[in-house]
């Protein structure tokens, strides 16, 4: 029930985000709420196997990854990206050193706080760099095309795997997921492809909507067995217990943060400039 109310409560408001223009902003605040809540998820976990990450210059790292992400830096310049990733990595081991870490404690500080901002922060600003960058409807359209693939093969996954799992898929990551279950979603991200394609997005092909389904129901998988890896090296069941009968929010982002950047770069090849702000 508790995973009922939050997803009743949740979705309307992303869904008004995604599909309303004027509410474009409202989506990049929930995105950057949700994603700084996970980044402080991911060094809680490692704080669990006291390592300490640098937690301030890692979240303006993070804050100043976003703002080049809304104003679409990985299509109109890359460079930036580059200038606030050299930048966070020199400020990191500076901030690590300042405080007089000894070697292996600065090494396995900056090692959490930058992959801490990469895993999070770097792939899933992706969604806010396809929601501000790409003109209306096409935004609305890859964002709902992006989640109803993503929340199908996870539906799909849980139940078929409950019904009918039998062989374990990662038993020493994630010992509740099976083939069957991996199999069930496969098939619902591409029902969510071609119902997609029919319903609302003609202009996406099938031809190329369903290896992108399946490409994201792969990695969706990875980022899934990924994160609950993180969680049993940590000795934790969830990242956090924010959400009820969900988790942590990194536990909800898991599977969207790998399929980010798939998602924005095949929207800039395919769909080419002239959908591009």
């Amino acid at each position: 029930m508790s995973r009922l109310i939050t997803a009743l409560i949740a979705l309307p408001i992303i869904i008004a985000s995604i599909l309303l223009e004027p509410l474009a902003l409202l989506f990049v605040a929930v995105a950057l709420a949700a994603m700084l809540t996970g980044l402080h998820e991911f060094w809680l976990l490692a704080r669990r196997r006291e390592l300490k990450p640098e937690l301030t210059v890692g979240t303006l790292a993070a804050a100043a990854l976003f703002a080049a992400f809304y104003f679409n830096a990985p299509y109109r310049d890359p460079r930036l990206m580059l200038v606030v990733l050299c930048l966070f990595v020199i400020a990191t081991l500076a901030g690590a050193m300042l405080r007089g870490a000894p070697f292996e404690r600065l090494m396995t500080s900056t090692a959490v706080t930058v992959s801490g901002v990469m895993y999070v922060a770097l792939l899933g600003g992706h969604l806010v760099a396809l929601r501000t960058g790409f003109v209306q409807p096409l935004a609305a359209d890859l964002l709902c095309f992006f989640f109803l693939v993503l929340m199908g093969a996870d539906t799909a996954a849980y139940y078929t795997g409950r019904a009918f799992g039998r062989h374990k898929l990662a038993p020493s990551v994630s010992p509740g997921k099976t083939w069957e279950g991996a199999a069930g979603g496969m098939l619902a991200s591409l029902a969510a492809a071609i119902i997609a394609h029919f319903w609302f997005f003609p202009e996406l092909s099938l031809q190329a909507a369903l290896p992108l389904a399946a490409s994201m129901n792969v990695l969706g998988v990875v980022g899934d067995l990924t994160e609950s890896a993180l969680k049993r090296g940590a000795g934790a069941k969830d990242a956090a217990n924010i959400l009820p009968g969900h988790g942590g929010l990194l536990d909800r982002l898991d599977s969207l943060l790998f399929n980010a950047p798939v998602i924005y770069y095949f929207a800039v090849y395919y769909f080419g400039d002239v959908f591009i702000k």
